[in-house]
């Protein structure tokens, strides 16, 4: 049962407690490559030492690293470039269970590019290599997720908008190879393709959810789906634990909103899991009785789909057409946690409203509905999207944000902007 929840918002400009640390100057800006929502990730800690990797001004890969309490990065160009003009062929890493880097850049309907480190810690990254060699020349928005044993999993879509597939891969440390677990999990059956976002929970227990699309034109996006998987991927059940046939098709999938075509639904923002494994997805639309695209929140407390609306936003745009768009908003991030007993949550976001700021809504008790607006930074950040640290705060519920100011224009164009600083600012929640 849907149920809607109406949020009372207080909005505060001040700035928020944050510190920030400069990883490089030179970072591209004459598109959002670097700072698009659905990099997997953007940066990643492992015992202590966090990796960053961006493209510069030149459209190089730069990997970086630093011990997690220090304020110096180590830097290195690689050899790889990426065609960083294109906003879809944005760079992901993750570091496995043994502490090897994993890479992947530069990819839009383009064959795989894929390396990692040549040992654990370093920044030096092996020649190009397949992983599994079989539907491996058409990929788009590669994402890497770690697993609990420190194997990884790879999703990606295989073929074009509107008529694309998703695949899985798995990485096993025991033999550092990669192997297929899905070549189809979710069908669009030559019709429409889905726009994906995952999460793991503490447990391993993967959380998909998915808007449809029934042609590249943005505005066809509709609907948000949900599945669960608890071996890796292999199995895919919905939240009553009604297990699917796969692939996952239209007809079959579990429906946690339905939203209609042209309701400038975004495709592929956030997902968070609490330690409980509750599913929490960011996003944002126009309801029928929405002034303008608003953010929602999209939840499962007790097996029961329950959506907020935060409707703060008083500025209308439009979705409609094809590629990497202009956008007064960026796509959120979503991250909850535990205080005192109650469900805290957080959105992560950037609004023209605000001054394209660095800015975050906390809610200290998700019942009550009551949202905070705070800053992070004090200037603009342009086109910027929020990824973050997702395996810091797993382990230390410490919120790294990559920032980069970028100028997005619309339908990939290129701004020519100057390069801008790539930094980190990083976030710590009220717990108790």
């Amino acid at each position: 049962m849907l149920i809607l929840s109406f949020l009372i918002v207080t909005i505060t400009y001040q700035t928020a407690g944050a510190q920030i640390s400069t990883i490089a100057t030179n970072g591209w800006a004459s598109n959002s490559v670097n700072t698009v929502v659905f990099r997997k990730n953007s940066l990643v800690t492992f015992k202590g030492t966090q990796y960053a990797a961006f493209y510069d001004d030149e459209q190089s890969v730069v990997l970086a690293k630093r011990k997690q309490s220090s304020s110096t990065w180590q830097t290195q160009r690689t050899a790889y470039k990426g065609d960083a003009t294109d906003a879809h062929k944005s760079i992901s890493i993750m570091v496995d269970g043994d502490g090897y880097l994993h890479v992947t850049w530069g990819h839009h309907n383009q064959p795989l590019n894929y390396c990692r480190s040549v040992s654990p810690g370093s920044l030096e990254l092996t020649a190009p290599m397949p992983m599994t060699g079989i539907k491996e020349d058409k990929l788009t928005y590669p994402e890497f997720y770690k697993m609990p044993n420190g194997d990884l999993l790879f999703f990606y879509r295989d073929g074009a908008s509107g008529n694309g597939n998703l695949v899985l891969n798995r990485y096993r440390l025991k033999t550092k190879t990669w192997v297929r677990v899905q070549n189809n999990l979710i069908d669009g059956e030559g019709k429409r393709n889905a726009y994906w976002q995952t999460t793991m929970d503490a447990k391993g227990t993967l959380h998909l959810s998915w808007v449809w699309r029934e042609s590249p034109d943005v505005a066809s996006n509709h609907d948000l789906c949900y599945a669960q998987s608890a071996d890796g991927g292999v199995t895919w059940q919905k939240l009553s634990g009604e297990k699917y046939t796969l692939p996952i098709r239209a007809t079959t999938a579990e429906y946690a909103c339905i939203i209609p075509q042209k309701s400038e639904l975004i495709n592929q923002t956030s997902m968070f899991a609490d330690e409980q494994g509750y599913p929490y997805i960011a996003t944002y639309w126009q309801g029928i009785n929405d002034r303008a695209p608003q953010y929602h929140l999209v939840y499962n407390i007790n097996n029961q789909w329950q959506v907020a609306d935060l409707g703060f936003r008083k500025t209308s745009f439009s979705l409609s057409g094809t590629g990497t768009k202009s956008i007064p908003i960026s796509r959120p991030q979503i991250l909850a946690w535990k205080r005192g007993g109650k469900i805290a949550v957080a959105m992560v976001f950037r609004d023209e409203e605000r001054g394209s700021k660095v800015s975050i809504a906390v809610n200290d008790d998700l019942k009550n509905n009551y949202w905070q607006l705070s800053d992070l930074s004090t200037a603009s950040v342009g086109s910027w999207e929020p990824t973050y640290d997702t395996e810091l705060w797993r382990d230390k519920k410490i919120l790294n944000l990559f920032v980069q100011s970028t100028t997005q224009v619309d339908g990939e164009g290129n701004a020519k902007a100057a390069p801008q600083p790539v930094e980190v600012i990083e976030w710590k929640p009220p717990i108790r």
